[in-house]
């Protein structure tokens, strides 16, 4: 069992100043969560993260992950979508339901006073839904309304096209939620065997915290997933970046240009990791980065820029993305591209390094302001292979990096001559 730093907990839950542990939990069928106990706060919040997500989707059923989350909680076992959520409401307990590429995620916080009838609300939910017929209709409607508005939004159309460009026929180029055409042709019992595929115990990452211990949450995890099936369809393959740079331009009727540029990335188990995530904040995370001082700062050809690193399950990326005037827009990619090639040629100062150390590890603390978000970062630290005190070492391992460390990863991550720019809009004398 590892202890958390108590500053974090202390500070930001109000609780008492004592240490509080990460227990790893397994349950009799074998299910593993990671715990953390605390009793003064009447309150449970679990996370639960399935691995696979949109990923697992046929191409021919694209979008069906998506749309069977936005229906797990409307109706289960013998309860309809409206008697379902008057139940949850009476209950005071809130649940969530999302997915992506990568995976499908569920959040429950509730109060300790109703845990046993609102986890056997949660368990219908996860493992009963019903996906009625008038209720896979209103649900699909509302996902046609996502799709259409998509289609008229610039940096979502930039977005996609750079996935296309890049992954080519892997599923990494498909939009999470499907387009129209495949979403049309979704039935219920798509629905059903979906819900299958995404959601199975050997795939599940937990976070759980509160007011539980141990021998509790054993009884309630194996009560709340153990109809669910062993194991689902395999993952996508690895796949790496087909796209080789250049730019591409879709024709928009706006002021204003969006462009999403980048290139291949870094895996979150590679052991530079860390060290690219520093490199990143001071290229291009924040108001002190050297894009956003850069093209805003100094030149006003943008109200934001911004790089970050995107490390997909079975791929990664280094992407960023910004939008300025038609008339401006050239200019704004040429200072990217500059700011890309000084970085990976010159590499970082002491003064960056010292102050993007002293911001990182001063704000990390900020991220575990509520049992909830707690919950989703020890199921984030598992879906991810991270080691149980890495709470605790997280901070040491960014201020261990070194100027040299930062140089050296600039000069192989950062491909300037590769970066793949797609822009949307009207943009003036642009130039490859």
């Amino acid at each position: 069992m590892i202890r958390i730093l108590t500053l974090i907990l202390a500070t930001f839950l109000a609780l008492p100043a004592h240490s509080t542990e990460i227990q790893r939990v397994t349950t009799k069928s074998g299910i593993t969560a990671w715990l953390v106990e605390e009793h003064s706060i009447p309150i449970v919040s679990i996370e639960i993260l399935f691995r696979g997500g949109a990923s697992i989707d046929p191409i021919e059923k694209h979008g069906a992950t998506y749309l069977m989350t936005g229906l797990l909680e409307e109706g289960a076992g013998a309860l309809d979508a409206p008697a379902y959520l008057t139940a949850t409401e009476a209950l005071a307990a809130q649940f969530s339901f999302d997915s992506s590429l990568d995976m499908v995620s569920v959040s429950a916080t509730v109060l300790r006073e109703n845990l046993d009838p609102s986890m056997e609300l949660l368990r219908l939910a996860i493992t009963e839904p019903r996906f009625d017929d008038v209720a896979f209709e209103r649900v699909r409607e509302q996902v046609y309304s996502i799709l259409r508005s998509n289609e008229n939004n610039p940096r979502k159309i930039a977005a996609a096209r750079f996935r296309a460009l890049s992954f080519g026929d892997h599923v990494y180029a498909r939009t999470l939620a499907g387009n129209v055409e495949t979403v049309r042709a979704l039935n219920t019992q798509d629905m059903h065997t979906a819900h299958k595929s995404a959601m199975v115990k050997s795939r599940a990452y937990i976070g759980v915290v509160g007011d539980i211990d141990a021998g509790e949450l054993e009884i309630l995890l194996d009560k709340l997933l153990g109809d669910l099936p062993d194991d689902g369809p395999l993952l996508p393959p690895l796949t790496q970046t087909k796209a080789t740079g250049g730019v591409e331009v879709i024709s928009f009727p706006s002021p204003q240009s969006v462009a999403v540029f980048g290139h291949g990335g870094i895996a979150r188990d590679d052991p530079d990791y860390i060290t690219a995530f520093v490199m990143n904040h001071i290229l291009g995370k924040g108001f002190s980065s050297r894009l956003n001082q850069e093209v805003r700062e100094k030149r006003g050809l943008t109200y934001g820029v911004s790089s970050f690193l995107v490390p997909y399950h079975r791929a990664a990326l280094y992407m960023g993305s910004l939008s300025s005037a038609n008339d401006k827009i050239t200019e704004a990619m040429d200072i990217v591209r500059a700011e890309w090639a000084r970085m990976a040629e010159s590499g970082i100062t002491a003064t960056e390094l010292e102050a993007a150390q002293k911001y990182l590890t001063g704000s990390y603390p900020l991220r575990f302001d509520s049992n909830g978000a707690i919950a989703a970062i020890l199921a984030g630290l598992q879906s991810a292979d991270l080691p149980m005190d890495y709470v605790n070492t997280r901070n040491v391992a960014v201020n261990t990096v070194t100027l040299e460390d930062i140089n050296r990863v600039a000069a192989y991550l950062l491909q300037p001559d590769n970066l793949q720019v797609v822009i949307v809009g009207e943009p003036v004398e642009l130039e490859d």
